[in-house]
């Protein structure tokens, strides 16, 4: 059976609809899962959800509320969601306590780091000295700037290399680092590109650029989708043998 992916999404007020690019599914599709988007606003059935889920795709979208990393808002702080960021941290908080895979993208790799003790740099171009260009003007599956990976973790061990040209549409990052994570890619300007799980136990990743726009003109990066799907088939044969096991034990 093919691993049940939750993809979160974005809401627009104005319209009252729930939103995602399509790339994410077809992404998750071609990488041999079955994706599910994810409405947010049901804070209660987050327990439920992760029942049914096998791995977790964290989206891009919208600046996360500071106030959930200790900060007051800069001026350079944009459009917030306060459900959708209630309803991510909590997902990512009680995915990671049950071991499970779980991929951030962009706005994804910051829920993921807030949500396990982390913050956020509110604005690049502050902060950082001669930044390169965060929020490209091309084609979303362009590739804009290069990153350098390191070589002993898990980003290149997917990728196989140490260098690749990203796109890049954000002007925020990761700032402090989540207790249990590593910086693993960097661009030129030492803008953070991608963290993980120091530990090697399960499969926590988050990219600050844009994979899903790019895997078909350039199939490395399906890669990560596919590492996501991988991970999440062997988390649900390990939720199985649990189930067998309370199952036998309790007759």
């Amino acid at each position: 059976m093919r691993p049940v992916i939750g993809v979160t999404c974005c809401y627009q007020e104005e319209t009252s609809r729930y939103c995602l690019a399509g790339d994410y599914v077809q992404a998750v599709k071609c990488s041999g899962g079955l994706p599910v988007i994810l409405p947010h606003g049901q804070r209660e059935d987050i327990r439920y959800l992760l029942d049914v889920l096998d791995g977790l795709l964290l989206s891009g979208g919208g600046d996360l509320d500071p106030f959930y990393f200790g900060e007051e808002p800069w001026p350079e702080n944009g459009s917030i969601d306060p459900e959708r960021d209630l309803f991510e941290l909590e997902l990512v908080k009680c995915a990671l306590s049950m071991g499970m895979p779980v991929l951030g993208i962009c706005r994804g790799v910051q829920v993921l780091n807030v949500a396990a003790g982390g913050g956020v740099c509110q604005d690049i171009n502050r902060l950082v000295n001669n930044p390169c260009k965060h929020m490209q003007q091309a084609p979303r599956w362009y590739p804009t700037h290069s990153i350098k990976i390191r070589k002993d973790t898990l980003l290149f061990d997917i990728l196989g290399v140490s260098k690749v040209r990203v796109n890049s549409f954000h002007h925020q990052m990761v700032g402090k680092l989540a207790p249990g994570f590593v910086i693993v890619a960097e661009s030129i300007d030492g803008v953070i590109e991608a963290i993980e799980r120091e530990e090697k136990t399960s499969f926590a990743l988050g990219v600050q650029f844009h994979p899903e726009n790019m895997w078909e003109r350039y199939p490395v990066f399906l890669q990560l989708f596919v590492a996501l799907v991988s991970a999440s088939t062997h988390f649900a044969g390990r939720k199985k043998r649990l189930f067998t096991q309370d199952i036998v034990g309790k007759g």
